[in-house]
């Protein structure tokens, strides 16, 4: 328990470094304009914290709540590693739409996908008996996570690029920042398929 509160509380710190580097890089205006966002610091890794501790008395009374909570947290960490990397790449090139949007798009969700393997694999769903292991048994679990996070790829890639190139900035949103809305939209689309895949055919148990 102690474990998964302090690894809870990591990635909330992580989760407020992101979000202060996707600030820096200029492309979404609104953000530019929150107060004292170098508080999130001490926010989320509180809030990720508390609501560990609220998964933890939930999974008393529904088994899959804390796994759920870890998978979220997670879920929570690789978006904004994507939107991160995405940015970054957007504000060092200039390049927000057409191809290389959808390349820049690729390599930030590939980024996403490792850091998702590593924290899914040895938390959130808890692979005991990993030393045991043999290497057909990892070469398997490590092709199935491709095969899963592959078709991921390209629901959030296709559905990001869809939003981007082809409908384009709606709701006054500036051109600046609707590649972010795009990413969003592809994490929203992608998150179920890659919760239930990871859960019933790679990390089964």
């Amino acid at each position: 328990m102690k474990r998964d509160i302090l690894l809870a509380t990591i990635i909330g710190f992580l989760i407020a470094f992101l979000i202060v580097a996707v600030k820096l890089t200029g492309n979404i205006e609104k953000l530019n304009t929150v107060p004292y966002l170098k508080f999130t610091l001490v926010a989320f890794p509180l809030l990720s914290a508390i609501g560990m501790k609220i998964a933890m008395a939930l999974a008393a009374k529904i088994r899959v709540a804390l796994q759920e909570a870890k998978f979220l947290l997670v879920g929570a960490l690789n978006t904004f590693l994507d939107l991160a990397i995405l940015n970054i790449l957007i504000a060092a090139t200039g390049i927000a739409t057409g191809g290389g949007f959808s390349v820049f798009k690729g390599i930030s969700f590939l980024c996403a996908v490792g850091n998702s393997y590593v924290w899914n694999k040895y938390w959130t769903f808890g692979a005991k008996g990993e030393t045991r292991q043999g290497i057909s048994q990892k070469g398997k679990e490590f092709a199935q996570f491709f095969v899963v996070s592959g078709i991921g790829f390209f629901i959030n890639v296709g559905s990001a690029s869809f939003v981007v190139n082809i409908i384009g900035p709606q709701f006054g949103i500036s051109a600046s920042t609707w590649p972010t809305v795009g990413a969003l939209v592809g994490t929203f689309l992608v998150l179920t398929w890659n919760f239930l895949g990871y859960k019933l055919i790679v990390f089964r148990r």
